[in-house]
């Protein structure tokens, strides 16, 4: 990241364009915006845009602006995004999104700095400074033939790549640091310790969402927090690793071991025995059998709480129901027996 700020802070005086390239959520906005803030172009906009929103057609609309007729619903004439930004910067993400026709209009507005809006004849010219970002590799999409080259050399002038969270994991107390500061702020809380077995927990995490990911699980942390301090329950378990402890087996009643790679060959043999000249029936026995024992392991686990079963499923509790009802499981639910 040093090497992140010191690009940042060399190219920002600068109008060079600029491509930023790193994961979802690893903060290439964040960049985006220090480099216009550090840059003559300050006092001027900072328009963003997110390519990958919008279908091709209200892109370009969106990017170029339109005349009144121009399509249906077009009622007025309307300035793009790249005129909103003159004098300042256009931060195009996920340019990637975009199509090969729409990215015939960009390098013209790179090389020559004009365009026409759709629907008219006229060319505007504007002085708009271009950062454009990317989470995917663009010689990659070059050789699929999903962006063009000579767009690619205009956009890669100057390039910054951003490091994921998981190969910068130093950064993580300073990052949880600022987002308990700035969401104690804004929630009116005061949230300013963190555990220590909390802290080490979001330094083992991968994070695959990386920074937003992070600033969304404080955030949701500084809501629920009761006292002053973060602690490891008031993050996911995703996080913390901490699952669901499964209940001990009642008495006279001990759980099943799930081995299903034995479960899949009984049945298996049932299956053909039952009905070995029919493919389609055999799947569906098969199927049905691994489900239908699946669905009595987690029940029984569960107590027969079918609330708590549909969760660890990953069904709804109207799907479960019918399921059991499918497979006369409904009558194995010892709390609905009372007198027995």
């Amino acid at each position: 990241m040093q090497d992140v700020f010191r690009i940042t802070r060399r190219v920002a005086p600068s109008n060079a364009s600029v491509l930023l390239l790193g994961e979802t959520g690893s903060g290439k906005e964040v960049i985006a915006n220090a480099i216009h803030q550090l840059s003559g172009r300050n006092s001027g906009p900072f328009v963003k845009v997110n390519c990958g929103a919008l279908s091709e057609s209200l892109l370009e609309s969106e990017l170029f602006g339109h005349v009144r007729g121009a399509f249906t619903g077009a009622v007025n004439n309307r300035a793009g995004r790249f005129e909103a930004a003159h004098s300042g910067t256009i931060f195009l993400d996920e340019i990637n999104s975009t199509s090969m026709h729409l990215q015939v209009k960009l390098l013209r507005v790179l090389q020559q700095k004009e365009f026409e809006r759709v629907g008219d004849t006229e060319t505007v010219s504007v002085d708009t400074r271009v950062i454009a970002a990317s989470n995917r590799d663009l010689a990659e999409e070059i050789k699929h033939e999903r962006f063009r080259e000579d767009l690619y050399w205009r956009l890669n002038v100057v390039p910054i790549e951003i490091p994921p969270l998981r190969k910068r994991r130093e950064d993580i107390p300073a990052l949880v640091g600022h987002f308990l500061q700035v969401y104690s702020t804004l929630n009116e809380r005061y949230v300013v310790h963190i555990e220590r077995e909390a802290m080490q927990a979001l330094q083992d995490y991968h994070w695959p969402g990386n920074v937003r990911e992070l600033q969304n699980y404080i955030e949701r942390s500084v809501v629920m927090a009761e006292t002053d301090e973060l602690t490891c329950d008031l993050l996911p378990t995703t996080v913390t690793g901490r699952g669901p402890t499964p209940e001990p087996a009642h008495a006279g009643n001990e759980q099943k071991k799930w081995d299903f790679q034995s479960l899949a060959s009984e049945v298996v043999v049932e299956g053909i025995r039952q009905c070995p000249a029919d493919a389609t029936n055999l799947h569906n026995a098969i199927v049905d059998r691994v489900e239908k024992e699946l669905i009595a392991q987690v029940l029984s686990s569960c107590n027969y709480v079918q609330t708590k079963a549909a969760t660890r499923l990953g069904i709804n509790r109207n799907t479960l129901h019918k399921k059991m009802k499918d497979y006369s499981l409904d009558d194995m639910d010892p709390n609905s027996h009372p007198n027995s």
